[in-house]
This record gives C-alpha cells, structure tokens and sequence, in this order.
C-alpha cells in the first residue's frame, strides 16, 4: 500500500479514497470525504483526561482488604488491559501511516495517544496499590498464562499480518480485529470493576475504567464508518467470504471472551456468567451493528445486565469529575448536533 505524500500540488484537498487514494495533504475539516468525522474530532478532544489526577488513596487501603480471589483477579485483568492497549497502540500507528485521507490521518493521531492514556493509566493503578517488583510480574503475566496468551495471539496475529503485507485484504481484516479488541475483548474486565464498584470498592480505578469505556466505544465508531467507507472505496472486497470471516472471526472473539469471564470470574459470586455469556454477545452485535451488518446473536437484544449502565460510558458522555475539586464539570454532550449515534 501506498504512503500518502506530505505535500501533493496536483492532488485535491478531499481524498478520493481513504486508503489507495490522492489526497494533498492539506487538512480542511470544512472540505472532508466523511464530514462526520469533524463530529467526532471535536467529541474525542472533548474527552481529554489524565490518570495521574484520580486519587488512589482510598483504592490503595482498600486493595489490601479485598478478598485473595478479588485481588488476584484484579491484577490479571489489569496485566490483560496493558496487553490489549499495547498492541492498539502499535497498530493505531500502522493504520495511520497508510490513511490517505487526511482527516482520518489527523483522528489516529489522537486515538493513538489516547490509547498510551489507557496504557499508562493502568501502571498508575498498579504503582498505586503494589510493589514495583510486583508490577513488573503483573504486565508479565502474559507469558504464562495460556489463556491470556491464547486470547492475544489471536489478535496479534492478524495484526501481525497487516504490519508484514500492507494492502485493501489485511486491512480489512484487520479492522475486523480492531472493533474486537475495543469493542469486545475489554467487556468481562469492564464487568469486574463495575462488580467492585458497586460494592464501593476499588473506586478510583472503575472511574478510570470508565473514561478507558468511553474513548473505546468512540474508537469502535471511527474503526467502524473506516470499515464501511472501505467497501464503498472497494467493492472488491465485498464478497460472501469476506463477510463470512467478519462473522466467524467475531463468534471466535466470543467464545475467547466468554472462556475469559469463565476463567476469571467464577469465583466472583455477585457476578452471573449467564448473564454475562449474554451480554457478551449482545456487545458483539452492537458491534456488528456499527459496520453496517446483521447481528449473529439471537434473544440478546437488550442489556441483561443494567446495573452497568451508571458505571458505564453512558453516564460519562454527560459529565466528567474534577479531581482536584471533587466536583462534575458538563461534558459536551453527544447528540444531534454534534453527536454520532450508537455509542
């Protein structure tokens, strides 16, 4: 695939497709082939946070208190959070350099560095409430644990794939892996620390989850409409195999986060692995969904597990705290007018 040039003098402003395109380099929001994206630049800016200024005090004294169960799930999911962030980071880049549209070009940029947010939010946890020894072993977790390897390397790989041979195939499917790992493979843990905070515990943490929560749903919206732009900018690729491997790949990614809910929570009494099995798959067609595709899953077409919801992104697209005030500032809320649909 293509780079696009810095500078094309005999290239128009608008691109004439978002990968394999022209596009002279010149960003003007107001001449854009996806006018929707001026929408959702404006959201992500409006989504700027930073982990350092969440307390952990009371989240430090109370990791002390939980359960030996409770605290060994804690840290797996977080070494599994580190892992997935990592990986978005560096793929977030790839993705990037072959945009050419520039408008897409300058959106990656700040997801990119939203994700090293995310990523450095979840050592600011962990120096807050274990030794540095420890943490190094947590973020190391990976290397022996096969389920956790298992459900990396099946991202990884089809990442690895679009990083080795860039062309309109691979990113295809690695698009696919995209809105699994931000759209799928984060909700089990999500449900953990929700769990927690609900019983009061581990607040500080779950708050910063849920900013993690918001930027990742918006992140699936623009990987999402980047999906459905594809297929218009190539046809080619939208053949009944194509999207039998959206379909396959997606089911695979449930199962893998399903054994995940299993493996990590069955000691977690508050939490009902049915319900969540259902809720998985309800965020899988959510997913689907935003492509533009038919939902795989029957008789989950609701959330099943609402207590979620107040933790949730849902919540947060209206306010945000200051921490150093302990009080809300207002959001820009996401809505008709400045908004996207399906969050």
């Amino acid at each position: 695939m293509q780079l696009q040039k810095i500078f094309n003098t005999e290239a128009p402003n608008q691109s004439t497709r978002i990968i394999e395109g022209e596009c002279s380099g010149i960003l003007n929001w107001n001449d854009i082939r996806m006018p929707h994206m001026y929408k959702l630049y404006k959201v992500l800016l409006l989504n700027h946070w930073i982990a350092d200024e969440i307390p952990m005090s009371k989240d430090a004294q109370q990791f002390a208190q939980l359960e030996p169960e409770e605290q060994r799930t804690f840290k797996i999911n977080i070494s599994l959070l580190a892992v997935l962030d990592s990986m978005q980071t560096m793929f977030v880049g790839d993705v990037k350099r072959y945009f050419t549209d520039s408008s897409l070009e300058a959106i990656s940029a700040i997801i990119g560095q939203q994700e090293v947010v995310h990523n450095q939010s979840y050592s600011y946890v962990l120096s807050s409430i274990v030794s540095d020894q420890e943490q190094k072993e947590i973020f190391e977790y990976w290397k022996n644990d096969p389920v956790l390897l298992d459900r990396n390397r099946f991202i990884s790989e089809i990442y690895q794939e679009f990083r080795d041979e860039q062309n309109p195939s691979t990113f295809f499917r690695a698009l696919v892996a995209d809105l699994i790992l931000e759209g799928i493979f984060f909700y089990s843990t999500f449900a953990f620390f929700y769990n927690l905070a609900r019983d009061q515990k581990m607040m500080g943490t779950s708050q910063m989850i849920s900013y993690i929560q918001r930027d990742e749903n918006q992140h699936c919206y623009f990987f999402a409409e980047v999906f459905k732009q594809l297929l218009v900018d190539f046809p080619e690729l939208n053949t009944k195999e194509n999207m039998d491997y959206v379909y396959t790949t997606i089911d695979r990614a449930v199962q893998l986060e399903t054994n995940w809910a299993h493996y990590t929570l069955s000691e977690t009494p508050s939490i009902d692995l049915n319900e969540l099995t259902d809720y998985i798959k309800y965020i899988a067609n959510k997913r689907l969904k935003l492509m533009g595709m038919e939902k795989a899953y029957q008789g989950v077409d609701s959330n099943c597990m609402p207590w979620i919801r107040p933790f949730s992104d849902d919540a947060l697209n209206a306010t945000k705290t200051d921490f150093f005030e302990a009080k809300s500032r207002n959001y820009g809320k996401v809505g008709d007018d400045n908004g996207f649909d399906d969050l």
